[in-house]
């Protein structure tokens, strides 16, 4: 499973957001399970892929199964992922695998 944060650097949401998630991941024991990808849209590469994604606000953070980068199974935007929610999706991705 793949996790992208998109955001900037300097942004403090997305700061926070990024060690939440990673914060969770260790939590659960997952965090060897799931790759965490933060995606800087101050660079071309980072905007160029939040805008094939769709993201429009910082924090974006996306789901994705490792074998098929292209799909989003579960998305937030402007916030950190709730952890129950973060959590469920986690689940129900790991389930399909």
């Amino acid at each position: 499973m793949l996790i992208e944060i998109y955001g900037k650097q300097e942004c403090d949401l997305c700061h926070s957001a990024r060690k939440k998630v990673n914060h969770l991941l260790g939590k659960w024991s997952m965090d060897e399970d799931v790759e965490v990808k933060f995606m800087d849209t101050d660079t071309v590469d980072g905007a160029a892929e939040a805008d094939f994604f769709d993201v429009f606000e910082i924090p974006g953070v996306l789901l994705k199964p490792k074998d098929n980068q292209d799909e989003v199974v579960a998305r937030w935007e402007g916030e950190a992922p709730p952890s129950d929610e973060l959590r469920e999706s986690l689940e129900k991705l790991q389930k399909t695998v």
